[in-house]
Formats: C-alpha cells, structure tokens, sequence
C-alpha cells in the first residue's frame, strides 16, 4: 500500500446552471406554472404589478457569472454556532456584502417596455372554456333508460360505466370488473349478469360506446343503423353485407384483400364498395365526441417565438404573456436596512444572525432565479435568430420547398451555444409565423444530394413525396419502387429503402392498403 498524490479536472455544474438548463426546457406554457411554485416556495421574491405580452430584450449577459465563492456558504454554515471572534467577522464581511449587493439591485424587472407599449395596461387574457359534463357522467345520466330494477343491477352499471376509457371502449375483462364490484363494493356478481347489463349499456347514445375492440364497435354501429326505419332497399342490403364483412371476414378487409371479399360474399365491385362505404361512415372512437373541456384546454398551444413579416423584414418577438415580471421583495430589502442599522448602535444577537442569513439565503435564490430567467431569455432568442437568419427565404414564403438543411451544429457555430444548449431550446418550443403554428424540431434535417451535386434538405424530399402519394390514383396507387422512379426523374439521388423510411415517418401507410374500390 502506498500513498499518492494525484492532480485532475473535473467538470462540476453548479446549482445555478442545473436550474438555468431546467428553465431552458420547459416551453412557455410550463413557464407560467414554474414561476408560481417559485413564488410559492421563495418569500424573497415576488410578481410586479405591469405584465407585458410580447417583449424584446436589449440587456447584455453579465461577464462576472460566479454568484458567490465557495468558501463562503462553508463559512455561513459555521456561523451558526456560538459567536467567535472569527465569526464576528464573518458576519461583518457578511453585512458588507448583503449591503452592496442587494441594496443596488434597484432594477425592478428584468423586462423592459417598448415605446409603444409604455403605460398602457394589458388585461390578462384567459381562453374561455364552456362548462359542460364529462363523457362518464353523459353516460351516468343514460342509466334511468336501462330499465334496472334493483339497486344492484344499478351499481353494476355504474362499475362498467366507470371501466370504459377516454375513447369509448371497455379493455377490461368481465372476470375483472366481477373482481372490482367483489372487493370495492362488496357485490357478489357473475359474469353472466355482467355481460347482460354490458348489453344494455352499449344500446347507449353514443353508438359504439362501451364495445371490447374495433370490430364489435363497428359491428354495435350497423347493427342500430338498420334497425332504422327510414332506410330504403339498397341502404339495407349494403349494411347486411357490411355486418357480413365484419363478422366473418375482418381480417381481409383490415389488409384490404378486395377481390377475396368479392369472392367470400358472391358480389359485384359496385356493391363491395357500397359496403365498405357503409363501414368507413362509421365512428371508430365513440368517445371523440364527448372530449373534456380540460382535454381541449390542454390541446392549446402557447407559441414560444412570433415571427412577423413587415414589407418584406422578418421581426423576431419572444411571446412572455405567461411569464410574470419578477422582482426581489421591497420587505426583505427593509429587513436588511434595519439590520444594517441595529449593527451600528448594538451588538446584534445570535438570532438576530440566524435570520438574516435566513433573508440572505433567501434573496440569493430569489437574484438567481431571476438571472436564470433573463439567461433563458437571452438564450432562446439568440439560438431562435439564428435559426430565423438560417431559413429566412422559408419565414418569408413559407414554401416547404425552400427549407434548408439544418442541424444542431449549425446553429450552434452561429450562436456560439453548445449543441445540448440549442437541442433544449429547440425541445417543445413552437413559434408563430404567417403559416401557422410550427414545432421547433420540425426546422432541423439532415441533407441529401441531388443529381447536380447539390445539398437539400430532407424536408423537401418529404415534401414532395407526399404531394405524389396525395395526386396518385387510389385504385392504383404507386409503390415504393414507383415512387424511387418518381423522386429520382425529379433529380433525387434517393435509395427505395430511403423512400419507405420517409414515407413511414409521414404517417403513410404501403400501397396495398392506400387501395380504394
């Protein structure tokens, strides 16, 4: 055994970058929620009166990026025990220090107003949400129409009612729900009974509702469709065959095996299409109707940037609707004052010291999260720019087409960020532009080499290939192999592999089944 000395570096992230790389994550709407629970936790901080919707942002990044010394929240820590004349020091270089740096801090808002904004008050802006009932209680309410005579067959229904998911279907298995009704509420049931009150409850408005999968949904669909009275001959026949399909036959008509279901029914084209005609009517998720108000609030987007063409110039604005105009507490700076002056005229107590370290602690976190929020700030606009300079011909026209390949790399020269820095800031981030709503990542690709030798994005390669799937004929739609040919009369040096992985990253499914009747 022998002892030896050893000298490396290490890279260590301070508490202050772990919370400015938490901040640059989230998205402008978790914003909102995240400055609250700050406010929550930290009293040394607080929300201003003014709020402004969208700001630019003139400050400069602080060279100096070190809060404080190491040693010196070591030597707070020790200044909790009895006073020595060590400490007394401590705290008098303390008090010096809290004095200079919190006493100076008089810039009330690490946001500033523009000139045509100033003094105007902003109304804050809340979507309205109309108050409706949620699908289980519409289906709740359809209970008195089951003709259930006991309170048990009641409590039943309202087990099963409260099985079914968000879109419609029961995925649970009736030995379950025996299982549940045994020990949530002490009913004794069968699967029998259980199946016979299911019966009842998918007779429910919407049609569909509470079916075990696709096929029986559909199937409970076009059963209560031709009980329909007002239905002629033709209508009638098309449904029996469309019942026929789904019963015997699902899984030809699932890959689409047209000519085998011609063949299986004895019947014509024409009357195969009337049929599956019938089936595509149908709705797959009954419960799509009944979407909750909070589901649709959720589904709101809040974009991050707001890009504006003004007579040919591209305007980047950050959009901080949701982002509060933070400061650090005027009682908590009253504090440090009196402190201040009880030192002069007496000898202050151990107490006396605990709480102002308490304030202390307390305003270094409330200056920190403020600094994060102007870092973040700061951060997002500059990586944001870029990212505008980069594809201004596309912010300009808005034609896919002109979307230039771009990666994490790139804008990172451009910003002199880290590549980690620009992927959270380009992570759930949506900006605002004359053609919609755009997701961030949706920006970056890769490239690829056309005949000529030069470079285009992926993006266009997609683009083009979904505007061919759209013009082709679906009674004989193109193949992987055709749509190679297709890209590469264009000039797109692209393999058939190549073609399946773009075509499958759109969401588009293989020739056989884009075949329509």
């Amino acid at each position: 055994m022998k002892q030896t000395l050893q000298l490396k570096q290490t890279t260590k992230l301070s508490p202050q970058q772990i919370q400015l790389m938490k901040l640059l994550q989230i998205p402008t709407a978790t914003l909102e929620q995240r400055i609250k629970e700050e406010l929550e936790c930290n009293p040394a901080l607080e929300e201003a009166e003014d709020e402004f919707s969208e700001v630019k942002f003139e400050y400069e990044v602080p060279e100096d990026k070190e809060r404080r010394d190491d040693n010196v929240e070591s030597e707070f820590d020790n200044a909790l025990g009895e006073p020595t004349e060590y400490q007394d020091d401590i705290f008098q270089r303390m008090d010096e220090e809290i004095y200079q740096n919190y006493m100076d801090y008089d810039e009330p808002s690490y946001k500033y107003h523009g000139e045509s904004s100033y003094g105007m008050e902003e109304e804050p802006k809340t979507i309205p949400i109309a108050l409706e009932s949620s699908f289980h209680e519409f289906l709740e309410e359809q209970i008195g129409l089951l003709n259930l005579t006991t309170d048990r067959e009641i409590a039943v229904a309202r087990q099963i009612i409260g099985s079914v998911d968000e879109d419609g279907y029961l995925r649970r298995d009736t030995k379950a729900i025996v299982d549940d009704l045994m020990f949530a509420q002490n009913i004794f049931s069968s699967d029998e009974e259980v199946e016979a009150i299911l019966k009842k409850i998918q007779r429910l408005d919407p049609a569909g509702v509470a079916a075990r999968d696709l096929r029986e949904c559909l199937l409970i669909q076009l059963t209560q469709k031709s009980e329909q009275s007002d239905l002629n001959t033709s209508e009638r026949i098309s449904i029996q065959h469309a019942i026929q399909i789904l019963q015997n036959h699902f899984d030809e008509f699932s890959k689409k095996h047209y000519p085998k279901l011609q063949r299986y029914l004895g019947i014509n084209e024409k009357q195969l299409k009337k049929a599956i005609d019938a089936i595509l009517k149908l709705n797959p998720k009954p419960a799509s109707s009944h979407i909750d108000s909070h589901t649709r609030a959720m589904n709101y987007i809040v974009p991050d940037f707001i890009i504006s063409n003004r007579d040919g110039v591209l305007d980047l604005s950050l959009n901080s609707r949701n982002a509060p105009d933070l400061r650090i507490s005027e009682q908590y700076k009253d504090m440090i004052r009196e402190y201040k002056v009880s030192k002069q005229h007496q000898k202050v107590n151990k107490n006396q010291k605990e709480a102002i370290l308490f304030i202390k602690q307390k305003m270094d976190s409330a200056k920190w999260f403020i600094d994060a929020i102007k870092q973040r700030h700061i951060t997002m606009e500059s990586t944001m720019y870029a990212i505008m300079q980069y594809q201004y011909e596309y912010f300009l026209s808005g034609d896919q087409k002109k979307l230039k390949p771009m990666i994490l790399k790139d804008i990172a020269d451009m910003t002199g960020l880290d590549i980690s820095t620009v992927s959270r800031v380009a992570n759930s981030k949506f900006v605002q532009t004359e053609f919609g709503t755009k997701r961030l990542k949706d920006f970056f690709s890769e490239s690829l080499q056309t005949d000529s030798g030069e470079e285009v994005s992926t993006l266009e390669v997609k683009k083009i290939l979904s505007d061919f799937v759209l013009g082709e004929s679906k009674k004989k739609p193109h193949s992987d192999e055709k749509l190679k040919s297709m890209l590469q009369v264009q000039g797109y040096n692209i393999a058939r592999r190549t073609v399946a992985k773009y075509r499958e990253q759109l969401n588009i499914p293989v020739a056989r089944l884009r075949k329509a009747l």
